[in-house]
C-alpha cells in the first residue's frame, strides 16, 4: 500500500512521541534529534505499550519491566528485568518514515 499519512509535524511541537494505528498495527511514532521514526508499540517481552514508557536520548523504555529499545531502529538495548531476573531480548519492528509538506507518513509494508 505504500506510505500513508499518520500525523503532522506540528503535533510534535510539545511532545516527542505519539501512538498511531495503521492497518490494525499500533505504532510508536517518535521525534529524535529532529527526525521521525516508527517502531511497533508492543514490547515483545510481555506486550507492554512503549508509548506509555519514557523516551530519553533516543531510547524508549518499556514501563512494565524496563526493556530498552533504540527509538530509531527498534533494536533491543537493555534486557527486561523482574526483580533480579533478566529475560531474553528481542528487537522491535521498525517502519520507514518520511515527511512531505508537513505530513508524516509511514510505510508499514516496507515497500
Amino acid at each position: 500500500m505504500g506510505f500513508q499519512k499518520v500525523a503532522e509535524i506540528q503535533e510534535f511541537e510539545k511532545t516527542e512521541k505519539k501512538l498511531v494505528e495503521l492497518e490494525d498495527k499500533k505504532i510508536l511514532l517518535t521525534k529524535v534529534d529532529g527526525s521521525y521514526y516508527a517502531i511497533s508499540n508492543k514490547c515483545p517481552h510481555m506486550g507492554g505499550s512503549l508509548y506509555k514508557g519514557t523516551l530519553e536520548d533516543g531510547v524508549i523504555t518499556c514501563p512494565r519491566h524496563g526493556a530498552k529499545y533504540d527509538a530509531k531502529t527498534g533494536k533491543g538495548l537493555g534486557k527486561p528485568k523482574i526483580l533480579f531476573l533478566e529475560f531474553k531480548m528481542e528487537n522491535e519492528d521498525s517502519y520507514p518514515v518520511k515527511v512531505e509538506d508537513g505530513d508524516i507518513l509511514i510505510d508499514i509494508n516496507g515497500e
